[in-house]
């Protein structure tokens, strides 16, 4: 199975700042916009179905500018969990060049436990 989930999204006039270029917190939007896609497509092939991911920590690196018009490649995978923590990468691509770099650190919840949820190994393996 490929863990890479990607989407298209066309930069329309909502999504632009003062500085007509798209807003940076728009971009903190898209990325978890995009881990949610990933995991409503892959949780009924886990054992955590039931359960939802809590971001923890977040880095985004600002390399281009993207404008009105212009079409980004929104590209996001997990990376190896590190314990508790599950790493995710969501990287932005305008014209082919990486355009925003992410980096995440989610959890596991059990929303009806209201607890944090260890992950058993590396849970990824049994997706591949």
């Amino acid at each position: 199975m490929d863990l890479v989930h990607q989407k298209q999204i066309k930069v329309t006039e909502d999504h632009i700042d003062q500085n007509n270029h798209v807003n940076n917190v728009q971009y903190v939007h898209w990325v978890e916009e995009a881990a949610a896609e990933h995991w409503e497509s892959l949780k009924h092939k886990t054992d955590y179905a039931d359960d939802a991911w809590m971001l923890l920590d977040h880095h985004i690196q600002y390399k281009k500018q993207v404008y009105l018009g212009d079409t980004i490649t929104v590209k996001t995978y997990p990376l190896p969990p590190e314990g508790p923590k599950q790493p995710r990468k969501v990287e932005f691509y305008c014209h082919d060049k990486l355009v925003v770099d992410s980096l995440t650190l989610w959890v596991l919840f059990d929303p009806e436990a209201k607890k944090i949820k260890r992950l058993e190994g590396n849970w990824l393996d049994t997706l591949a």
